[in-house]
């Protein structure tokens, strides 16, 4: 794995949590999304950022790991800056698909993952298969470019 992380310590409390640099790198958002969307085989997932500059990379890493992976070809919903609040309607109102927000505060750096009811991901409903196959180094890639999932803005499909 390049650039390895404590995954004990920094998946967690419903997605990654960590002090960038130091324990968190973009990259992890990269493996959150690709390794979620697996793990749930999503066809759609809403995702979000709270419009921070430490925030930007992640979340691009993010949309970027969310469209490749496998076969999945995942139609990533990109709602832009937006609250938790503002994510969980859009996930209820596109009939209860998956979510991701990247956040930061004071260096810490936090990829959360909402299942489709809106709730933080936990040990039992996906976080412990994600943490495993990061630790493992078993995030999946695309089969090929067919395969590629996309990325769209959420005004654009709401319209």
């Amino acid at each position: 794995m390049l650039n390895p992380i404590d995954t004990g310590k920094v998946i967690r409390d419903g997605g990654a949590i960590g002090r960038f640099p130091d324990e968190i790198h973009p990259g992890v958002a990269w493996w959150m999304a690709a390794c979620f969307v697996m793990t749930t085989r999503a066809d759609r997932l809403a995702v979000a950022h709270d419009g921070k500059a430490a925030t930007a990379e992640f979340f691009d890493r993010m949309r970027l790991g969310a469209i490749n992976v496998q076969h999945y070809a995942c139609l990533v919903l990109d709602r832009g800056v937006a609250g938790q609040d503002e994510l969980l309607a859009t996930m209820k109102e596109l009939e209860r698909v998956p979510g991701m927000r990247v956040t930061s505060d004071q260096g810490i750096v936090t990829v959360t993952l909402y299942d489709c009811d809106g709730n933080p991901l936990t040990e039992r409903t996906g976080l412990l298969v994600i943490r495993r196959m990061i630790a493992e180094d078993r995030v999946p890639i695309p089969v090929n470019a067919e395969c590629k999932g996309r990325i769209q803005s959420y005004a654009e499909a709401a319209g």
